[in-house]
């Protein structure tokens, strides 16, 4: 199926501070020279916070990434999780179509989506609450047919059943998903017949559908509320913390990283390149087209500029390049800056040269 970015974009894109913050979190699990690794769930909150993908959100978390905007484009388009087009406010249903769910009653279900939602998929309702498609098996055959609502599986579904949850969802309730004919799991619907032993002090629900149950609204998007902000992966990591995440005043989020901006001393920096020409700082790996924009804009356009930074201005270009933190320190500017004013060339200024191209961290 060809995926193209849809032809109406919003001018630009940013994370929320608390999703910004997560994002920052994740980039730090990968090791240096690998942070596009984590690009499926950057990509991911950016859909979670907007509803869709947006080419400004890919471009924007390519930039973090400092990877080609090609190549999170490749990955946007590849994975169907990534929805390219505006969806439904509510939600965005998707009908498995495959064998199993297609003997059972899939084309019912898609029947139900044409007349309460749009005669085609990936067409918005008229009340802009909703969209749907079709999709290949979400894994759950012995429970067809099913569809995907929001993150969880409402499954052993019939038209009319099915047509009920929209109507819930329309309402502004969360129906309780999981199976919709009374059976626990993929057990039989008359109940165990063989190790009825393990029956008694089950929770209500099977495990998944219990959890999303607990949870109380997995419609709801992430948007960056839901757990506090951990990165154990760290050496300085904080501890978890007791109170609740929506207790948390969302404000106090967004200012602990200016608190931390403050951190070491700012390089000396000029008004101008000298001479009225500047070095080629994506010969530096780890700079990317927007980081050297980024370097321009606060005055720092030379090799021995970045050469001459000590700890000190390390650190605080560690904490004040926004959507960078951690990239002088973490690919060694200093080092590679120090070859490059002498005229000398690193490993990868050598490849750039050859290969026309800069950092992408494939």
């Amino acid at each position: 199926m060809l995926r193209r970015l849809h032809p109406d974009q919003p001018e630009s894109f940013a994370f929320t501070p608390a999703n910004l913050a997560w994002a920052e979190g994740q980039i730090t699990k990968y090791p240096e020279g690998r942070q596009a690794s984590a690009i499926i769930p950057l990509l991911w909150r950016a859909q979670e916070q907007e509803g869709w993908l947006t080419r400004p959100a890919i471009e924007a978390v390519a930039d973090m990434l400092d990877m080609a905007y090609i190549r999170a484009l490749e990955v946007a388009s590849f994975y169907f999780m990534f929805q390219l087009q505006p969806v439904g406010s509510v939600a965005h249903i998707q009908i498995c179509g495959t064998t199993s769910c297609m003997i059972c009653g899939a084309e019912d279900l898609i029947a139900v989506c044409q007349e309460k939602i749009a005669a085609k998929p990936h067409v918005v309702s008229a009340d802009g609450k909703f969209s749907w498609e079709e999709v290949e098996c979400l894994g759950s055959c012995t429970n067809a047919p099913m569809a995907q609502i929001g993150k969880d599986y409402y499954e052993d579904l019939t038209a009319e059943k099915f047509g009920q949850l929209i109507d819930e969802l329309a309402a502004g309730k969360v129906p309780t998903p999981g199976p919709q004919n009374g059976r626990y799991g993929a057990e039989p619907l008359s109940g165990l017949t063989s190790l009825t032993e393990y029956d008694s002090g089950r929770t209500q629900y099977n495990a998944s559908v219990q959890l999303a149950a607990d949870i109380g609204d997995t419609v709801k998007r992430i948007d960056g509320t839901e757990v506090p902000l951990l990165t154990p992966w760290l050496k300085d990591a904080k501890a978890p913390a007791t109170e609740k995440p929506k207790a948390k005043p969302a404000p106090k989020k967004a200012a602990e990283p200016e608190a931390e901006a403050e951190a070491g001393d700012k390089p000396a920096t000029l008004d101008a390149a000298r001479d009225g020409k500047a070095d080629d700082l994506k010969m530096i790996k780890g700079v990317g087209p927007k980081l050297e924009g980024v370097l321009n804009d606060i005055g720092i356009f030379h090799y021995d500029q970045i050469a001459a930074w000590t700890e000190a201005e390390v650190a605080w270009a560690d904490q004040n390049l926004v959507g960078f933190k951690g990239r002088v320190s973490r690919d060694d500017w200093v080092a590679q800056a120090k070859l490059l004013a002498t005229g000398e060339e690193t490993e990868f200024a050598k490849r750039a040269k050859e290969d026309g191209t800069y950092e992408e961290d494939t």
